[in-house]
């Protein structure tokens, strides 16, 4: 788990990468929740998705946005904190120039980053989206969205309301050719407390079904 810096566009930015064996494995760049509500890259559920792409052979990065941890730079809204992702799928690339694909994974604020960075990024083949702030943050930028991936939420968010969730899934089912797997944790709150590991199997069992579609076996 190599400590990484790398140049974002406000300064440096500070990430923990994970290389892959193989030259032609896939990408998978994880995304934290909200800077101004304690997110960072050692979020549990960030460190947990991180090695759950680890352990399928993936190369991973997790980053801190600027402002946190050790990166430079403010809090910019999003708009900034887009072009961090943007600046670490970068970077990543050119570690690992020969990837057959690419996944994102987020987290809140985090999954609403991702999403931007899917609509702008074609090679983008799946993300998943851990408590999207559906009604946070304005979605409709995903038209259409270019992707097939999963939602996921507890049933007792109180932070991002299930009727939220639900709209944005129902407006991403409209889409041709794209599928959405939307799931609702039983008991699990909007930071998935005692519901961490469920989360992950979850997400897991969903990537692992991915994987099988497009004929390429979990490593």
């Amino acid at each position: 788990m190599p400590e990484v810096i790398f140049n974002g566009p406000a300064g440096r930015l500070e990430g923990r990468f994970h290389p892959a064996k193989k030259r032609n494995a896939p990408i998978a760049l994880v995304l934290h929740l909200h800077p101004q509500f304690g997110g960072t890259m050692n979020n549990q559920i960030i460190y947990q998705m991180y090695y759950m792409f680890a352990k399928r052979g993936f190369a991973v990065l997790r980053f801190n946005f600027r402002g946190v941890g050790r990166s430079q730079g403010q809090f910019d809204h999003g708009q900034g904190e887009l072009s961090d992702a943007a600046a670490a799928l970068d970077w990543v690339q050119t570690v690992h120039p020969d990837a057959r694909a690419c996944w994102i994974a987020g987290f809140s604020f985090g999954a609403w980053i991702g999403m931007q960075l899917l609509m702008r990024r074609p090679e983008v083949e799946g993300f998943i989206s851990v408590a999207p702030p559906a009604n946070l943050h304005d979605f409709s930028f995903l038209a259409p969205c270019p992707s097939s991936g999963l939602i996921i939420h507890g049933e007792e968010d109180k932070v991002v309301p299930q009727k939220d969730v639900q709209a944005l899934v129902d407006k991403l089912k409209t889409q041709k050719g794209i599928i959405i797997d939307h799931q609702e944790m039983p008991g699990a709150n909007h930071f998935f407390e005692n519901h961490v590991d469920g989360l992950i199997d979850n997400c897991a069992g969903y990537l692992d079904r991915r994987l099988g579609l497009i004929g390429e076996d979990a490593v």
